[in-house]
């Protein structure tokens, strides 16, 4: 399946994933207000051999089907504060 990538304008390490391009109308609009003006990042072929950097390609591929789109946010501290 043909992937879209936009990065956040306002949050660092946060990405978009969607099956069509510039088609953010299956992303809640309050989603939408936090993650602010999306950024085309990359188009790629994801499959569910494909490694990614930090997600799971078979639940990116679910969560597209499924929801339309998938959220990639920042990995999380490891060492509590």
């Amino acid at each position: 399946m043909q992937c879209y990538v936009y990065r956040s304008g306002r949050r660092q390490d946060t990405y978009l994933y969607l099956a069509d391009k510039d088609d953010f109308s299956k992303v809640p609009e309050a989603l939408m207000q936090i993650f602010g003006t999306p950024m085309f990042a990359l188009e790629f072929e994801l499959t569910p051999e494909r490694r990614l950097a930090r997600e799971d390609p078979r639940q990116v591929l679910a969560n597209l089907h499924e929801r339309g789109f998938h959220l990639q946010m920042p990995p999380q501290n490891e060492r509590p504060l």
